[in-house]
């Protein structure tokens, strides 16, 4: 009985080290995709939200500040490891195509609109109190 505790730790730990093996590897590819993506030119998102091109970056010495345009002819110095990633220029952008309007969203629209200018609705927190029973406030 006491083999079988041994191998089930032995087991235990030889996965916990390859899992976190594998881990690493995964990180320091991200990081050398990030490396090689931080060219002069691209558009990039700092740790505390600021979108800004990036016109500057040594990615051999870590440790040298990056420099990020984030308006025309406002560069600010980041610390390197303060860029989040690379923005891809379409990421975030909805299309016509991908957000269809339907004539069901445009019916319910317009019978809100009708009921705001009628007064019976002052904003849709009144809308959903009335629908639980409460009475909107004025």
């Amino acid at each position: 009985m006491d083999w079988i505790l041994i191998v089930a730790m032995v087991a235990l730990l030889g996965f916990m080290f390859w899992s976190s093996r594998r881990r690493a590897q995964r990180v320091k590819a991200e990081q050398e995709a990030k490396a090689r993506a931080m060219v002069p030119g691209v558009k990039v998102l700092l740790q505390g939200g600021l979108y800004g091109t990036l016109v500057s970056y040594d990615a051999d010495d870590l440790s040298r500040a990056a420099r990020v345009e984030l308006a025309p002819g406002v560069e600010v110095e980041v610390h390197s490891q303060g860029i989040l990633r690379v923005v891809d220029e379409e990421e975030g952008t909805v299309t016509e195509d991908e957000f269809p309007e339907t004539e069901h969203a445009e019916a319910e629209q317009a019978e809100y609109d009708a009921d705001v200018v009628d007064g019976e609705i002052s904003s849709r927190s009144d809308d959903q109190r009335t629908e639980s029973g409460d009475k909107p406030q004025a």
